[in-house]
């Protein structure tokens, strides 16, 4: 069973798995523990299996095999009414004909919860989300994202002790994204409620997480925080999705402790941290992150190891450079550079030499 960084074990995955078809799995023997309080945000390409989780979760779909569980509580055989989760979704899935307060009181209603105490609710539940203003509105006369906001104050309004998000800010432009990307995580700290995201935005999830399961093929291939996965992946696969990676491919030649001496393809050698690699004399990539190389002699760290590379191509990105370059083999190497007073500029066909710490190279599973 995989840990939970929260307080205590509040949802628990046991053994899952789903098929659709009765042959192939969707979801692979999930074992997954979330904590009371945890923000957990399952990441993953399309058909990577984390919607499909959420709606296990949710009791829209049910688990092939195996177990969920919600609070100490065994959930496969209870129906979604019951389960007292709340849900935010994509396209608000709000009632048109309702208005904004109406919207709110219906799942009080459903609860048999009295008029007094459902008027209550509503407008606390609208002052979380700063909406109270607009109660008498109907959905048509919001903009996205003050529909948004009515939707994540329905899900809030019968105090949920879980919410369950499925792309809620998917329809939203980037700036007013990033913006209730802050507001829901600033609700989340405020509540402390339990909150399960499903994203394909590697970006979001950094910023929203206390631990990011990154899914594909049904599998969780790293659970972690945000920074262990960008910092640490664990596979070629988490160190391609998370961020931006370089990986020159190479052949393992030496193995010493904490170090794989890996032959790369242009015949140069070069130590890397041997975090998932096989025997010597296999095949490996070695995982880089741009913003950890670096071409000016004066700041390269002590002991880096350089190469030399062909400059392709210079983006100005405002606050930094982003430069592709060919080494060892790919024309797909990039180096990110920040764009400060007297900055040395790159032309396409320069010959330069570039250079990292061994620490900063990880020798990963070969694709």
């Amino acid at each position: 069973m995989i840990a939970s960084a929260g307080s205590r074990d509040y949802v628990v995955f046991d053994h899952v798995q789903k098929s659709y078809d009765g042959r192939s799995l969707v979801v692979k023997d999930l074992n997954l523990s979330i904590g009371q309080g945890e923000f957990l945000t399952m990441l993953g390409p399309s058909g990577s299996g984390k919607t499909t989780c959420l709606m296990m979760l949710a009791g829209f779909e049910t688990a092939t095999h195996g177990r969920i569980m919600l609070d100490g509580r065994d959930i496969n055989d209870v129906p979604p009414h019951k389960r007292g989760i709340g849900m935010v979704f994509q396209n608000y899935a709000l009632f048109p004909h309702m208005t904004v307060g109406e919207n709110l009181a219906f799942p009080l209603e459903v609860r048999g919860l009295p008029r007094a105490d459902r008027d209550a609710r509503v407008m606390r539940a609208l002052d979380m989300v700063q909406m109270a203003r607009f109660r008498d509105r109907r959905p048509a006369q919001l903009s996205g994202g003050q529909q948004q906001r009515i939707a994540l104050a329905r899900a809030l309004v019968f105090d949920p002790k879980l919410v369950l998000m499925d792309e809620p800010l998917g329809a939203l432009d980037k700036q007013l994204r990033e913006h209730m990307q802050f507001e829901i995580k600033d609700l989340h700290r405020r509540l402390g409620v339990t909150v399960v995201y499903v994203t394909h935005d590697q970006g979001e999830a950094l910023t929203m997480s206390d631990r990011i399961a990154v899914f594909n093929d049904g599998r969780i291939q790293q659970l972690a925080t945000p920074s262990q996965l960008y910092e640490a992946p664990e596979n070629s696969f988490v160190a391609g999705f998370i961020g931006e990676n370089n990986a020159l491919s190479g052949t393992v030649e030496r193995l010493d402790g904490q170090t794989a001496l890996v032959r790369l393809a242009n015949g140069e050698l070069i130590d890397a941290a041997p975090v998932n690699v096989g025997e010597v004399g296999q095949r490996t990539l070695v995982s880089i992150r741009p913003e950890r190389i670096e071409f000016k002699p004066d700041l390269m760290p002590e002991g880096a190891h350089t190469v030399e590379a062909e400059v392709i191509e210079v983006i100005y990105m405002g606050d930094i450079f982003r430069a592709r370059m060919k080494v060892a083999g790919s024309d797909d190497f990039v180096m990110k550079f920040r764009n400060t007073a007297g900055q040395v500029r790159l032309s396409p066909g320069q010959k330069i030499r570039v250079g990292w710490h061994p620490q900063d190279a990880r020798a990963l599973d070969p694709v």
